[in-house]
């Protein structure tokens, strides 16, 4: 039979509420008596219901992932650091894929907080960027915690975990600079997203620090995925005057974009350097492999669910937020300029 509650408190010699404080992983707790019960839990192998625990008392234990993303890496590594947090914090995961451009959105979402009742809820682009739907949920008496391209929160409506895309655009395109590229290319995402905003902005930077023209021409219009990198390759390579190197605002459109390369006959990175940002999967499957910077999804999103569930206990000095700049990595796809 399947071990309870009852059985552990009595194997470890404590009561039911001290076991449900060492599941909860609340801090009141003496080490000696987490360690006892810690001991039984392993022993008889218990596995505690974490959805009839929201539903018999007054405190929820799920947070909730909300996104819309294409990119299937972003959203596995997203889930997989929220759901670290979740498992060494005792708490339950709800992942809810959605269209953010539907009218209804936040009736959907406010039905799903309702529904699953959530403790809080992790927000990525394009929601974490819209204070209008931020403001929305909030009034669920919800706790929020945002993942967002910058150096500093925009405001003060949430916690948030920040990227630095700027200063990490700024990094690549100052590496393609410093192999002798002064025609550089741009090849962006959506210009809806703050992150092709910041990694735009880092490299007109790098750009002007250089004393290098930025051309609008090498600025190519885009969306974060495969077949906007083939056409703007495509685009940057039969223009009258063609870029040496070409910045990708993602690995995806990286990887489009030499793609498109290779189907004109153009050597990477012998006549053509390309990088990516992200490290992810893809910067690894092409060939050659991607210069890149890494950028640490899982950890970000770990970090984001930590903090999260230190809000909801109140526990809001154990986890700070951070700010992440996402760091270069040199790899085949880019050499000097000829």
């Amino acid at each position: 039979m399947k071990a309870t509650i009852n059985d552990v408190a009595k194997q470890a010699g404590v009561s039911i509420k001290t076991v449900s404080r060492v599941m909860n992983n609340e801090p009141s707790v003496r080490q000696p008596t987490r360690e006892k019960v810690m001991a039984a839990v392993e022993a008889l192998n218990y596995q505690p219901n974490l959805a009839a625990r929201n539903l018999a008392g007054s405190k929820a234990y799920s947070i909730g992932y909300v996104y819309d993303n294409p990119n299937a890496y972003y959203v596995i590594d997203m889930q997989n650091g929220i759901l670290s947090a979740c498992k060494k914090q005792g708490f339950e995961l709800v992942i809810h894929p959605c269209d953010s451009t539907k009218p209804d959105i936040i009736e959907e979402i406010t039905a799903m907080v309702k529904k699953s009742r959530l403790a809080g809820l992790v927000l990525t682009p394009p929601f974490s960027e819209s204070p209008e739907f931020v403001s929305k949920i909030k009034e669920l008496d919800v706790n929020i915690v945002r993942i967002m391209s910058g150096d500093v929160a925009p405001d003060n409506l949430t916690p948030c975990v920040m990227i630095n895309d700027r200063q990490a655009a700024y990094s690549i395109t100052e590496h393609l600079i410093s192999l002798g590229h002064k025609k550089i290319g741009f090849i962006a995402g959506g210009m809806e997203h703050k992150s092709t905003v910041e990694r735009l902005n880092g490299y007109k930077d790098a750009l002007t620090k250089h004393n290098i023209d930025i051309n609008e021409a090498f600025i190519r219009d885009g969306e974060y995925s495969f077949e906007s990198g083939v056409e703007g390759a495509k685009t940057l390579m039969t223009g009258a005057e063609k870029p040496t190197a070409i910045f990708s605002c993602n690995d995806e459109i990286a990887a489009g974009a030499l793609f498109a390369s290779r189907l004109m006959d153009i050597a990477i990175p012998e006549q053509l350097s390309i990088a990516g940002f992200e490290d992810s999967p893809f910067s690894r499957q092409t060939w050659p492999k991607l210069t890149t910077a890494h950028q640490p999804n899982q950890a970000i999103a770990e970090n984001a669910a930590s903090l999260l569930i230190a809000h909801t206990r109140k526990q809001t000095k154990a986890i700070e937020e951070k700010l992440y700049t996402p760091e270069l990595v040199v790899r085949d796809s880019t050499a000097s300029s000829h």
